[in-house]
């Protein structure tokens, strides 16, 4: 019995779509305070069939995204841009949550560094 709810475990779970071509968490090093910091996610598309992203979230007001509205081919690759305005001074560690049409779940994509006072 043990066997087969292991199976039956193993059966719902669903492979990733996509492989993130660099780590989920980077770090984008010093940047002046007032300068956006913008960083290009890659992904590759591991179904068979076109991906498209349904939505990013961001984790606070602070981060904004832009992807491109047209699906991905099968084994083609795709980005998103999350922009960090470095407002505050200080390190931070922001994120944001992609989510891709038909699957569950989502991906969260981090963006860390310091931001030094401008004065």
């Amino acid at each position: 019995m043990h066997y087969l709810l292991l199976v039956l475990a193993l059966a719902v779970v669903s492979a990733d779509p996509v492989e993130w071509l660099q780590d989920m968490t980077v770090e984008v090093g010093d940047t002046l305070q007032h300068e956006a910091v913008t960083y290009t996610f890659r992904f590759r598309n591991l179904t068979d069939a076109p991906l498209e992203v349904e939505n990013v979230r961001v984790g606070c007001g602070c981060t904004a995204t832009e992807w491109a509205d047209t699906p991905v081919a099968p084994g083609a690759e795709g980005s998103i841009n999350i922009t960090y305005d470095a407002t505050n001074a200080g390190f931070y560690r922001k994120y944001v949550k992609v989510y891709f049409r038909g699957h569950k779940g989502g991906h969260k994509l981090w963006l860390e560094g310091f931001v030094e006072s401008a004065e």
